[in-house]
């Protein structure tokens, strides 16, 4: 059995160690070819109640680690742990099947779990990674399953019809040489970041936005409202601040643009941190761009006149929530779901808080989006392990089975509670989201026609709209209800999917197309280089240490230092396609 592996364990310091003799260890099990033979899933099958079937239970008690992703607030009841919850329990009583967390953490703690794992070649049974490049890794160093023959044998018809919605892209970024060796997640389209602001504030202070209903709202309208929340300090907190941002400032996930530009560069027509399609036919790395520049423009205006926070550069992405939940700042950029875990936390300081959503136009009246990659997360399985199928069936029993069982509050109680109860997702076993692409506004129209009575809720697809239905309610009949749950899942799916959905049918959006969306040969050498690079030369523009024109010097330097070599593997990578 292995020995659990996590961030508080003292084993740490000896894992250093071993990474330091991580190239031998790779090299040698390059060499044998890792476990000799891996288990095919007719031999798993052989442990089984019922062999091949999705959800078939084990005869025997069987044991598997995990490497988890765990978020700061879970909210998971009291007594209940990552390793033992409502979710792993259902795990145990469905397949027989007990998890052992071989290491916790979150975030970058996490990225170094996973490379301390992989250059120590001692992989939990299953783990989250989290880009192209660390499955190639795995791949390349045998290390991990094949999944192929798994996935057709045991993947349920829901969970290969989620995965199809996506014409092949999501299930082609986990295939390698024509195997399926990782188990994707998918990032449906989700965009835009949006511009959440204090209702109660504006109400109190008289200030009327977005006077066309339109959902849109202009730069203007944003920096006009920040300075009166500075001037007026309608949350009485003694010290309030401009809008709060990241230090890394863009992303190119919008599910993860919580606190970052990416709302005030979309008015720009700017795309940082994307590659794209210059008009050229030539690939163009987004950050370089004049549209970008003239994007840090504004922020650096913006930082000069208060309307950013003074201390932008400095605070954590903690600090930024606790402006908010200090009633310092009122302003927010973020994606359709950020009340349910950041936002909820000005509620919970203030009964009053209530938020409106909206988004940025340009000039033209339009939203500038980018299509998402469809995935850049892989569960992946240790080469060898006796049971591969496991994370196939885990998949099953929580993206279909759960997410769509209408009787779940009966079938499977503790799990339905914390769905119903809004307990972090990154609470199941894998903390990954498995959707079809069309999901996000399907489930939203299930939620407006539930409400409305429409369909009852026997009709209503999934489990998590069932229960977002009746918190919906729930805010809807008492609008100062002290129920957390309540308010944030209005405010998510009510004011954030919404607009998505109105500017969907408005046809408001102007979808770009990113070119590539992987990893090259050299970004393992200079990537991480030219991403500081590029966060540190936004910083001095924006704070004034360096004039805007700076910005020219930067993308001088961002070629010369590896910028152009990666340029130039993209689009023979690209060429090589075609």
């Amino acid at each position: 059995m292995r020995t659990k592996w996590s961030m508080k364990s003292k084993r740490v310091t000896k894992r250093l160690a071993v990474l330091s003799m991580s190239a031998l260890m790779i090299a040698a099990l390059a060499a044998c070819g890792g476990t000799s033979n891996p288990p095919t899933a007719e031999e798993a099958g052989k442990y089984e109640v019922t062999p091949g079937d999705p959800f078939s239970a084990y005869k025997d008690e069987i044991t598997v680690t995990m490497g988890r992703v765990t978020t700061a607030n879970p909210k998971l009841p009291a007594g209940d742990t990552y390793e033992n919850n409502a979710y792993t329990r259902l795990v145990k009583d469905t397949f027989n099947a007990q998890i052992t967390d071989q290491f916790e953490a979150n975030g970058e703690d996490y990225s170094r779990q996973v490379s301390l794992a992989i250059a120590s070649g001692e992989l939990p049974d299953m783990m989250r990674v989290d880009s192209k490049d660390e499955l190639k890794e795995l791949v390349d160093n045998d290390l991990i399953e094949d999944l192929t023959a798994i996935y057709d044998q045991y993947a349920t018809d829901n969970i290969k019809q989620m995965y199809d919605s996506y014409d092949g892209r999501a299930l082609d970024n986990a295939t390698i040489d024509g195997r399926l060796m990782g188990l994707p997640a998918t990032s449906l389209d989700s965009a835009p970041t949006m511009v959440w602001v204090r209702q109660d504030w504006l109400d109190l202070l008289g200030i009327q936005l977005d006077a066309d209903g339109d959902g849109a709202i202009s730069l203007n309208e944003v920096e006009q409202t920040a300075l009166e929340f500075l001037k007026r300090d309608p949350g009485q907190s003694g010290n309030p601040v401009g809008i709060p941002f990241v230090n890394t400032m863009n992303t190119t996930d919008y599910n993860g643009s919580a606190y970052t530009m990416l709302g005030v560069a979309s008015t720009e027509g700017a795309f940082p941190q994307y590659w794209m399609n210059g008009e050229d036919g030539k690939i163009v790395y987004g950050s370089t761009t004049e549209e970008t520049k003239q994007m840090l423009g504004i922020m650096a205006d913006w930082f000069k006149n208060g309307i950013i926070d003074p201390q932008f550069g400095t605070r954590t992405f903690d600090d930024i929530t606790a402006l908010y939940a200090n009633g310092q700042s009122g302003i927010a950029f973020g994606p359709w779901h950020i009340p349910d875990w950041g936002l909820i936390s000005a509620k919970q300081m203030d009964k009053n808080a209530k938020f409106s959503a909206y988004t940025l136009e340009d000039a033209n009246g339009k939203v500038n989006v980018a299509h998402a990659n469809p995935s850049n997360q892989f569960i992946v399985v240790r080469k060898g392990y006796e049971h591969p199928e496991l994370a196939v069936k885990i998949l099953n029993l929580f993206y279909d089975k759960l997410a769509n069982d209408k009787d779940a509050a009966t079938t499977m109680p503790e799990a339905a509670k914390y769905q119903e109860t809004g307990v972090d997702g990154s609470t199941r076993p894998f903390n990954i989201e498995v959707n079809s692409a069309t999901s996000l506004l399907d489930d939203y129209s299930d939620v407006v026609r539930g409400i409305k009575g429409e369909i009852s809720l026997d009709e209503v697809r999934t489990t998590e709209s069932k229960n977002n239905i009746g918190s919906i309610k729930t805010y809807l009949s008492d609008m100062d209800t002290d129920d957390v749950t309540a308010w944030s899942k209005y405010h998510s799916r009510i004011n954030g999917v919404g607009l998505i959905d109105k500017l969907t049918q408005e046809n408001k959006f102007v979808w770009m197309t990113p070119a590539f969306s992987g990893t090259t040969p050299s970004m393992k050498q200079t990537w991480a280089n030219l991403t500081k690079l590029e966060q540190e030369s936004f910083i001095k523009i924006i704070t004034g240490s360096e004039p805007l024109d700076y910005f020219d010097t930067f993308v001088s330097n961002w070629k010369k230092q590896g910028g152009d070599q990666v340029i130039q593997e993209i689009e023979d990578e690209i060429a090589s396609k075609q």
